[in-house]
């Protein structure tokens, strides 16, 4: 039978000399009602994200005060779940720069600034093959697309441009519509078949190739100016993260030097490609890479309080 092993002699040492990975300085301290967000951030413990949150924060405020562009990649998602009020008072507060939008972004920012209501139940309708059929989504946005191409634009500057020339009822909440008044360059990174858009008749593959790939152009002039400055990949797990990695691997072999940068991944789970192609790849000759896993209605909001309290200070 097995005997059981005798630990008498077990060699041990003082945790006085032990090395300690975490302390009471570490600790956080007590909330208190009526603290500011930077005594919140300040407040937190020194570990993980309450070490990792307010270095980004610095980061952006530096960046800002520096004149360095912070450039938002997201999906749509991020539009859903309410946050345009909060992302255009960061435009217009100079902190964002500008905005990479994957192509459901357009779908769902137009039908806010057309109806103030977006995103169907799509178990309700996909039976009937009802899904992504509402007329006036794909006639706005294919029209201005087809005119962007026409008149050789962006599909971001199309979009913001056609958004404001129907003047639209809620077009104040559009990201597209207000970063077009502010001249903020939004670009728009489509995968063919993956939007609503794509399945109606006045669809056009090649203005929508063509508009779409002048955008990628014009995100890698943006991402060639990125030296010193910050890149945000929120809720996009795959597209934008793969657009980023090909951007910043053009601008260097044009040589642009694009080393000394901030990136961060905010999203509700952790994925790979926007850890490896956002946060780690970029930055292994410089900068520094954050990952954040958290709700956008909760996380992004709190990031721009911190932002704009930091730049108070």
């Amino acid at each position: 039978m097995m005997e059981p092993l005798d630990f008498s002699k077990l060699q041990t040492y003082s945790v006085h000399d032990r090395h300690s990975k975490v302390t009471v300085e570490d600790f956080a301290r007590p909330v208190k009602a009526g603290m500011k967000v930077s005594e919140l951030i300040e407040s937190l413990p020194g570990q993980l994200a309450g070490k990792d949150f307010p270095e980004l924060v610095e980061r952006i405020v530096t960046s800002c005060r520096s004149k360095k562009p912070v450039l938002l990649g997201m999906g749509a998602h991020v539009i859903k779940v309410g946050l345009n009020p909060v992302l255009i008072d960061l435009m217009h507060k100079g902190v964002i720069s500008a905005i990479a939008l994957n192509g459901a972004g357009i779908v769902h920012d137009a039908e806010i600034a057309m109806v103030g209501r977006t995103s169907e139940e799509v178990a309700d309708v996909l039976g009937a093959g009802a899904f992504g059929a509402a007329r006036e989504t794909g006639e706005v946005l294919n029209s201005a697309i087809n005119k962007g191409a026409e008149n050789n634009i962006g599909l971001g500057r199309a979009v913001g441009e056609a958004l404001l020339e129907n003047n639209f009822q809620h077009n104040e909440q559009s990201l597209l519509a207000q970063a077009c008044k502010l001249d903020i360059p939004v670009t728009v990174h489509v995968a063919v078949g993956t939007d609503i858009i794509h399945i109606h008749p006045s669809v056009d593959g090649a203005a929508t190739g063509k508009t779409t790939h002048y955008d990628f152009r014009i995100f890698c002039g943006l991402v060639s100016q990125l030296e010193g400055g910050v890149y945000l990949n929120v809720g996009s797990a795959v597209l934008l993260p793969e657009i980023f990695l090909k951007a910043l691997t053009v601008v260097r072999n044009l040589g642009h030097e694009v080393r000394n940068l901030t990136t961060a991944n905010f999203d509700f789970i952790r994925h790979y490609r926007p850890a490896t192609n956002v946060v780690h790849r970029p930055t292994l000759e410089g900068g520094r890479g954050f990952n954040f896993t958290g709700h956008h209605e909760l996380m992004i909001p709190l990031l721009a309080a911190a932002i704009l309290d930091g730049l108070q200070a």
